[in-house]
C-alpha cells in the first residue's frame, strides 16, 4: 500500500510538473511571437488542439471555420462556439443548437463593421448566456480601405485612398455615400449580435474615437450618429491601454498606487453605467478618476459580474480598440473568476485553467507579447497579479450583491 501511494504521489508530482512546463512553453512563445493564423507552426497546432481538449472536457462546441485567417487573421483558425454543457451521461452525443452555417455567414458579412476585422466573437459560456469580445467599430477611414469602396463605386479606376486606413471620416469628399455602407455593415453587426443575443456592450476605451494625426481612425457605438445601436445598453467604462502597461512595468509590476493620467487630451469618454447597474455595488463611481489600478481593475470586474447575473437572457460585448490587451484582460479575469466560483470549466484544475485563458484569450487572438517587454508582457504579468486579487478579495459571484 506504501508503495503505491509513492507510485500516485511521483505521478502527481510528474503532472503537475508537466502541465508547469507546459505554460512556461506557452508563455515563452507568447513572449516571442504573435499569433497568425495563415503562418501556424507545428507548435502553435499543438496549442490549438490542446484548447480544443480543454473546452471539450465541459462543453459541447461547434467550430466557425477560419482556416488560412481568411475570416480574420488574428482569430483562432478553429474558433470555439460553445453550445451548453456537457454531462457526463451524454458525453458522447451532441445534437447542434446553432445553424453554424447561418453564424459563419453572419461573421463574413459583419466583420468589416469593426476594427481590424475583429468581428464580435463568443468566448464564455455562462448559465446559457455568451460573454463575448472584438475590437471597436471600423471608422470611416479603415472600412473604405478595406472594402475597396472607392474602387467599386467609381467605374473601376483606383486611386491611392483605396489602400489608406486613415481617411478622415468627416471628409465631405467622400461621406455622400458613407451613410448607406455605413448602414449596410453596421446593420451586419447588429445581425450578429442579436444573433448571439447580446444586449449588453462594455466599451473599455478612454476615448470616444481613436484619433491619429488629426483623424478619426476608428468609431465606437457610443458615438454611432445614427443611433444604430439605440436596443442596447451601452456602458462606457474608460480603462487605460497597453500604452499605460510601460507605468505598470517601471514600478516593478507594482499596481497599487498606480493611477491613471485623466487629463490627457485625447481623453474624452467619461464613465457611463445605467443607473441600474450602479445602485447595488456599493461603489462611488464618482471617484473613479481617482482609483489606483487595483481599485480600477476590481470595480470593473464586480461591474461585469453583476451584468452577466442581472439578466437571464442576454449576453455581454466587451472591447477596446482593437481588442487585444484590455478585452483579453477583462474576458480571462471573467473566466478566471467564474471557475474559481465553479460556474464555468468545473473539470479543469488551476493549471490548465490558466493555460487555456493565456493560450486562447491572449496567444490565439493575437496580442502582441512581442510588444511585450513595454506593454504586452506586462499586460500577460498582470493577469497573474489579478487573477490573485480576485481569489483575495473573494471576487466572485456570490459576493457580487
Amino acid at each position: 500500500t506504501a508503495g503505491r501511494g509513492a507510485k500516485m504521489a511521483a505521478a502527481v508530482s510528474g503532472a503537475t510538473a508537466r502541465k508547469s512546463e507546459e505554460i512556461a512553453d506557452l508563455i515563452d512563445l507568447f513572449s516571442k511571437t504573435q499569433y497568425r493564423a495563415k503562418e501556424v507552426t507545428p507548435r502553435v497546432d499543438r496549442i490549438e488542439k490542446r484548447c480544443l481538449e480543454l473546452f471539450g472536457r465541459d462543453y459541447k462546441f461547434s467550430i466557425v471555420q477560419n482556416s488560412n485567417g481568411e475570416v480574420c487573421g488574428h482569430y483562432p483558425r478553429q474558433i470555439v462556439y460553445l453550445e451548453y454543457e456537457s454531462t457526463e451521461p451524454n458525453k458522447e452525443s451532441f445534437e447542434s443548437t446553432v445553424q453554424i452555417s447561418k453564424l459563419q455567414d453572419l461573421v463574413n458579412r459583419s466583420k468589416l463593421a469593426r476594427c481590424r476585422g475583429r468581428f464580435v466573437c463568443p468566448v464564455i459560456l455562462y448559465n446559457g448566456k455568451h460573454v463575448c469580445r472584438s475590437s471597436t467599430l471600423a471608422g470611416w477611414g479603415e472600412l473604405y480601405g478595406r472594402t475597396g469602396y472607392n474602387y467599386i463605386f467609381s467605374g473601376g479606376s483606383d486611386d491611392t485612398w483605396a489602400e489608406s486606413e486613415e481617411v478622415p471620416e468627416d471628409d465631405t469628399a467622400v461621406r455622400n455615400g458613407d451613410s448607406q455602407l455605413f448602414d449596410k455593415v453596421r446593420g451586419s453587426d447588429i445581425k450578429l449580435l442579436k444573433y448571439l443575443s447580446v444586449r449588453f456592450i462594455c466599451d473599455l476605451m478612454v476615448e470616444n474615437k481613436k484619433v491619429k494625426f488629426g483623424l478619426n481612425v476608428t468609431s465606437s457605438e457610443k458615438v454611432d450618429k445614427a443611433q444604430r445601436y439605440a436596443d442596447f445598453t451601452l456602458l462606457s467604462v474608460p480603462y487605460p491601454g497597453c500604452e499605460f502597461f510601460k507605468d505598470y512595468k517601471d514600478r516593478d509590476y507594482t499596481a497599487e498606487g498606480l493611477v491613471f493620467n485623466w487629463n490627457q487630451d485625447f481623453v474624452d469618454a467619461p464613465l457611463t453605467i445605467p443607473a441600474c447597474f450602479t445602485k447595488n455595488l456599493n461603489i462611488d463611481w464618482r471617484e473613479y478618476q481617482s482609483w489606483d489600478l487595483v481599485q480600477q481593475t476590481q470595480n470593473y470586474l464586480k461591474l461585469l459580474l453583476h451584468i452577466i447575473n442581472s439578466d437571464d437572457e442576454s449576453g455581454l460585448l466587451v472591447h477596446c480598440i482593437s481588442g487585444w490587451d484590455r478585452t483579453p484582460l477583462f474576458v480571462s479575469l471573467l473566466r478566471l473568476s467564474l471557475w474559481a466560483d465553479g460556474a464555468v470549466h468545473a473539470s479543469l484544475e488551476p493549471a490548465e485553467i490558466l493555460y487555456l485563458t493565456i493560450a486562447y484569450d491572449w496567444f490565439l487572438f493575437g496580442a502582441e507579447g512581442s510588444a511585450g517587454r513595454s506593454a504586452g508582457r506586462s499586460a500577460g504579468r498582470s493577469v497573474s497579479d489579478k487573477a490573485h486579487f480576485v481569489r483575495s478579495y473573494s471576487y466572485n459571484i456570490m459576493h457580487c450583491y
